[in-house]
């Protein structure tokens, strides 16, 4: 089944072109997130790939209650729609509680359903029923065909503007495994499929106090999923991504985005070039 298309300002999921969403993994301040939009902005540019700038204003299931958080809702949102002006990207964040969809919405662009929270029934309707478009993570304990219910969902509130990202599964001990078979199965949905390539290379906990990650294997997976059929690729990014405060060992230099995103576009038009209809 072909995935319909979700358009969210000038980024096409399930179109021609690979779109991809990137951005820090939690607001660290205006500045911060001014600097790295504007960065992934002029990528944009570079590479012809369609970026959503994401970063969250609170993250909600850190490992340790003593880790940064983010600056809340209020401050959070005022310094998302600074960027989304700035720069003129769309904007996702996700949200964690259903009172939060409605204020979020009137930023941001989409709101993001997180892995953790993909069965709350009550957390999806709200989102959908603000009419943004809505990102549904797949938990990490889901199988790919267990997100069709997710979907269905969604779909209970009249909402068709939604993207399914897959994100890796647990497999054992602080370790995730990425099965590119989802990415097939999600598909058939007929919504486009995001691939998270910087949370599936995440170990959940592994660092004791915090998650560790294996940074090195961001690219390949990445590259696999374009290949197997993804439509957009998630990537949390991050200028220094050693001194990150939420998700550093996960996160992917900035500076060696372009080339990835351009290579990742490439992939996909060789892909798109060989199936037999053209079609996306």
């Amino acid at each position: 089944m072909n995935a319909a298309t979700v358009r969210v300002g000038n980024a096409v999921f399930g179109g021609r072109e690979l779109a991809a969403i990137a951005g820090p993994c939690v607001i660290e301040g205006l500045d911060s997130s001014l600097r790295h939009a504007e960065r992934l902005r002029r990528i944009a540019d570079e590479t012809g790939v369609a970026i959503v700038f994401k970063s969250s204003f609170d993250k909600a299931n850190r490992t340790s209650h003593t880790s940064f958080r983010g600056p809340g809702l209020d401050e959070g949102l005022r310094i998302l729609e600074r960027v989304k002006r700035a720069t003129g990207l769309p904007v996702l964040t996700d949200i964690h509680e259903t009172g939060q969809a409605r204020a979020a919405a009137e930023v941001v662009d989409i709101l993001q359903i997180p892995a953790l929270l993909s069965r709350q029934t009550d957390l999806v309707r709200a989102a959908v029923a603000t009419g943004r478009a809505v990102n549904l993570k797949k938990g990490q304990f889901l199988a790919p065909w267990d997100m069709k219910a997710v979907v269905a969902k969604a779909e209970s509130g009249g909402n068709r503007q939604l993207l399914v990202t897959e994100r890796g599964f647990s497999f054992g001990y602080n370790n995730l495994v990425s099965d590119m078979r989802a990415v097939v199965i999600m598909r058939d949905f007929g919504y486009p499929v995001v691939f998270d390539a910087t949370h599936s290379v995440q170990l959940p906990g592994a660092g004791g106090e915090r998650s560790g990650g294996q940074r090195e294997f961001i690219a390949p997976l990445a590259r696999a999923a374009v290949a197997a059929g993804a439509d957009a690729v998630f990537m949390e990014v991050h200028e220094e991504p050693d001194r990150a405060l939420s998700d550093g060992p996960n996160s992917y230099p900035l500076d060696l985005l372009p080339r990835l995103l351009t290579e990742l576009n490439r992939l996909r038009a060789l892909i798109l070039e060989g199936r037999p209809d053209g079609a996306a």
